[in-house]
């Protein structure tokens, strides 16, 4: 049972954020407000969304990339943080899975995953 307060609290914020619907298996950028001292900037990160969990503002999403040298960099963001400006949904894909966790042992073109083509 939750407070009522807080649910309406939590619904408000919901509100104000523009999320486009997206799952496992898309790739997503995220551009997130890196402050550096007094001074901020917006950087992209671009990977697969591998997992989504929880609900209302404490949804978070765990997004996987590729970065130098072939290693594997997951971060998880909270979707309702101020940090993040914008979420766009670069490609669509095609999985049967809710979690991709069995990306992280796969390398190579062996973690490719399929486009969704839309009819």
């Amino acid at each position: 049972m939750r407070n009522k307060y807080i649910e309406n609290f939590e619904k408000a914020q919901i509100a104000e954020k523009n999320i486009p619907d997206f799952r496992a298996g898309d790739t997503v950028r995220l551009a997130v407000t890196i402050k550096e001292g007094d001074k901020t900037r917006v950087q992209n990160y671009e990977g697969v969304c591998i997992a989504i969990r929880g609900e209302g503002t404490g949804k978070t999403v765990t997004v996987r990339k590729i970065g130098a040298n072939g290693v594997g960099i997951e971060r998880v963001f909270p979707i309702y943080t101020d940090s993040i400006n914008e979420i766009t949904v670069v490609r669509r894909g095609r999985v049967r899975r809710a979690k991709l966790f069995y990306l992280r042992d796969l390398a190579g073109k062996a973690a490719r995953i399929k486009e969704l083509r839309r009819k």
